[in-house]
């Protein structure tokens, strides 16, 4: 059992999420830097999708009632444990009684706690991910809330002692051109590449709000409602845009000018409050006229397969 003593800022449980409910308008939600909590996994050697803490600004304070291993990933923070040692992208021991202190990140956002066994609350369709939008899942984390831990039994061995940190989070953001692009004036897209935007504070786990030059649509109205993906560029009647994250809903009326690369996602979901983001255009090489090779030929590497 771990108990929440502090939970900081914002505190949630969150696995990789609830896929295929979109249908019935629910989203995914699930950890909003995804590759940072299957590391956390994959280091104390549980299964990648295992729940585990996700902590918006660090500030947290943990008190293990029972010894266990445990891995930090993510935002980067001072860690003490009282009963041992601990750090960033290591597995640690946690001794029965023991409390991990995690301070608050000096770059990024979001930082990710796993534990030997996964956390082990009831799952809601599938997930044990905490939905900021629809409510499902578990509730943010309280002080006095005690989480229970799922068995290790059966896991493999720890068999990484350290894992690299990521580098530096990029300040470009690769886009592709959206489904509504054309509902803007000429010139919207490269307006949106000109120049940076802020990150708003009203930013949350739904979407990124971003500050900057407002983008000028050629057609009035709105859409009707159509369906969502996690790095969308959605704009508002104001014309500033928002990236949906994971908790984004499954549709929406404003129109989508771009969406994000897949494998930039992470990386747009540890920018804070105040971070200076700019988008690049990424263009895919053009689609062959047929996706059947030739005799004896060999199929070249989907550009998209590892993002």
């Amino acid at each position: 059992m771990i108990e929440v003593v502090e939970p900081g800022p914002y505190a949630t449980v969150q696995d990789l999420g609830r896929p295929g409910y979109g249908h019935l308008g629910v989203p995914r939600s699930g950890a909003a830097d995804a590759p940072s909590l299957r590391l956390a996994n994959r280091l104390v050697g549980n299964p990648e999708g295992a729940a585990g803490i996700e902590l918006t600004f660090g500030g947290a304070v943990l008190r293990f009632r029972d010894g266990a291993w445990a891995a930090l990933t993510g935002a980067a923070c001072p860690v003490v444990l009282r009963g041992g040692s601990a750090g960033m992208y290591a597995p640690f021991w946690v001794p029965a009684g023991g409390e991990l202190r995690v301070g608050a990140p000096m770059t990024g956002l979001r930082t990710y706690v796993a534990v030997r066994g996964g956390v082990d609350v009831p799952p809601v369709l599938g997930s044990r991910s905490a939905d900021s939008l629809s409510g499902l899942g578990p509730d943010p984390l309280a002080p006095g809330r005690v989480l229970p831990v799922g068995p290790s039994a059966g896991l493999p061995p720890i068999v990484v002692d350290a894992a690299p940190p990521p580098g530096d989070a990029p300040g470009v953001l690769r886009i592709l051109p959206g489904p509504r692009d054309d509902w803007f004036a000429p010139g919207a897209l490269a307006a949106l590449c000109a120049e940076p935007y802020e990150v708003s504070q009203d930013s949350n786990r739904v979407g990124v709000r971003l500050l900057g030059t407002p983008l000028e649509r050629a057609r009035s109205g709105e859409l009707p409602s159509e369906g969502m993906v996690a790095g969308a560029l959605q704009v508002p009647p104001d014309g500033r845009p928002i990236v949906f994250l994971a908790d984004h809903p499954p549709t929406g009326g404003y129109p989508v000018i771009a969406v994000l690369a897949s494998g930039d996602l992470a990386a747009a979901a540890q920018l804070r409050p105040g971070d200076r983001v700019r988008f690049r255009l990424w263009r895919l090489p053009p689609r062959r006229p047929s996706s059947v090779p030739p005799p004896g030929s060999v199929m070249s590497e989907n550009p998209l397969s590892s993002y």
